[in-house]
């Protein structure tokens, strides 16, 4: 039935929209460009999170997206405002996460004259966003709010940019709401599901990889059902680990960053791989060298809810075009083979898993990060929320961390610096009474550390670690790598991180040891305050399974004498 129209400004329009798709939340550094929606927005139960910086805000935003599979909505201004949320765009765009943000414009009739901070979006975002567009005509607002809303959450979901000139918002028009619009599933044919079964039943070798968005608590449960049935040993992809229960007796890893070395040798011996949700990527692909491109050996089966993803870099045995949910609903009617020739092997990716993650590395310096790590595991609640940006750092959480629930780790996959803090403040926001913790590299944290006072504007308790190697300490190890000895813009000189939280309002500690580490959390805990826990990092502690010296000196040994660092003169010596 048609709606009849309602008189209203088109900003006003624009706001009901948002609250007719189910818009709890909006992220935004406000600008003279949107006023017509700041107010709007006055008036609306939709709230409102102003930030410090637009790159953050859209990190905020995409946080939402990622962990809701709703569209994250960011408002930012014209010009400098847009350009700030590029970095949140971009995160969304390579993670395949729903969102959807808001630009404001020049006025109509000012454009193409390169007026006070015009931009062309169509031109600056069209290589990351799924759709771009600017809206001329007020009473199109709906509709095109509605499509857009459409396309973030459709096949393989991303960002849309919607631009909105000024004079626009404050057109009064008489204009009907749109209906709201749910993605469509796309389920396997019977066909494709048979041949699944097939490969299944010749299979001696098999195992699950799962990855992508598009997962709810029932299509995961499906794939936990799916793996016990068979006794498949699965693997979740680059950070995408909470697909899947880590101390479930299937589960053999993780295909991220520096992965276990007997993880990538049963990918390789593998002789049927599923790929379930997610793009066959170049972190979870190993650098594009797991399988042979374009037609691996190896049997692939890909599943994924976006036909341009299935053959994109590697061409599967089967392709399935299904949404994890499609998917799931399909193979709850596999049935397993009477025997089941792998099923030791499963075991053994189990046991390797555990002897991988269980117990800490020895690291140089006084602060173990694999042991801060560990004690986090066994004392931070079952429904706690991890977030982090980009850094070596990372390691560490991905090896010895264990995330039970659907979402207690959010992160980029497109491994973006300065992502943590924000992230941690929308999870924050949306997640009042979970611990929220945001786990941080130094360099990592300065990117938008800013987003720390958005934390205590709104009173949230998040505690954010901040692992301080006093380096960009990922570009310093390929340093020595590649260049062995010659360090060259890497070196950081950083602010007392504890003081630093203190300054805006909130609790900081310093953390000069292990031992220290834990009465330093509880106490953060206890004060009720948004938190900075300031982590002494020695450099030489760059990942959990090697050190900077150990790569320097293999680097050395691999050198020719010519490219080997030459000895200092006895002139520089004598300085």
């Amino acid at each position: 039935m048609a709606q009849a129209p309602i008189f209203r400004t088109a900003a006003q329009a624009l706001v009901d929209q948002l609250v007719l798709h189910g818009v709890e939340h909006v992220f935004c550094v406000p600008g003279e460009s949107y006023l017509g929606v700041l107010n709007a927005l006055r008036d609306s139960p939709i709230a409102v999170t102003i930030g410090r910086q637009e790159g953050g805000c859209a990190m905020m935003a995409e946080a939402v997206g990622k962990t809701t599979g709703r569209p994250g909505v960011c408002f930012v201004t014209r010009g400098p405002g847009a350009t700030n949320a590029a970095a949140g765009v971009h995160v969304a765009s390579q993670d395949s996460t729903p969102l959807i943000l808001f630009v404001g414009q020049v006025d109509r009739g000012l454009k193409e004259r390169e007026a006070f901070q015009e931009l062309d979006y169509r031109a600056v975002f069209h290589s990351m966003a799924k759709w771009v567009v600017e809206i001329e005509t007020p009473e199109r607002v709906p509709e095109l709010v509605a499509r857009a809303f459409a396309t973030a959450c459709a096949g393989r979901p991303g960002p849309v940019v919607v631009a909105l000139p000024r004079d626009m918002l404050t057109a009064q028009v008489a204009v009907a709401d749109a209906p709201a619009l749910r993605p469509a599933e796309c389920a396997p044919h019977p066909q494709d599901m048979a041949a699944l079964d097939r490969l299944l039943a010749e299979a001696a070798r098999p195992l699950l990889v799962l990855g992508g968005p598009r997962w709810d608590q029932d299509s995961r449960a499906a794939m936990h059902a799916l793996a016990e049935r068979f006794e498949l040993p699965v693997m979740t992809s680059y950070r995408r680990l909470t697909l899947f229960d880590p101390l479930h007796p299937a589960y053999a890893g993780d295909l991220g960053l520096a992965p276990n070395p007997r993880l990538i040798e049963r990918v390789m011996a593998a002789d049927l791989v599923v790929w379930v949700g997610g793009r066959i990527s170049e972190i979870s692909s190993q650098g594009y060298k797991l399988f042979d491109i374009p037609a691996p050996s190896t049997r692939l089966v890909h599943v994924h809810p976006a036909a341009e993803e299935l053959g994109r870099v590697f061409w599967p045995t089967l392709a399935i075009q299904a949404s994890p949910a499609g998917f799931a609903a399909a193979a709850a009617g596999l049935a397993p083979p009477p025997a089941i020739p792998w099923r030791q092997e499963t075991r053994q990716a189990h046991a390797d898993y555990l002897a991988w993650s269980e117990t800490p590395t020895p690291q140089p310096g006084a602060v173990n990060l694999g042991e801060v790590m560990v004690w986090l595991r066994e004392q931070l609640p079952a429904d706690a929320i991890v977030c982090n940006g980009a850094g070596n750092y990372a390691g560490w959480i991905h090896r010895f961390l264990r995330f039970r629930r659907l979402h207690g780790h959010v992160a980029p996959t497109s491994a973006s610096m300065g992502y943590g803090v924000p992230a941690a403040v929308a999870m924050q926001r949306l997640n009042p009474g979970r611990t929220v913790v945001s786990i941080n590299g130094d360099g990592d944290f300065l990117m938008n550390g800013q987003e720390f006072a958005t934390a205590v504007q709104y009173g949230l308790s998040i505690i954010v670690l901040v692992a301080d190697n006093r380096s960009y300490g990922t570009i310093r190890m390929h340093q020595e790598r590649e260049f062995p000895g010659r360090v060259s813009g890497t070196d950081l000189v950083n602010p007392d991180f504890a003081a630093y939280a203190r300054a805006f309002g909130g609790f900081g500690a310093t953390v000069e040891t292990t031992a220290d580490f834990g009465p330093a959390f509880e106490a953060a805990r206890v004060s009720g305050l948004p938190s900075i826990l300031h982590l002494k990092i020695d450099v030489d502690a760059i990942s959990p399974s090697t050190t900077l010296g150990q790569i320097r000196t293999a680097a050395l040994s691999r050198a020719e004498p010519a490219l080997r660092p030459a000895a200092p003169s006895s002139w520089a010596k004598a300085q």
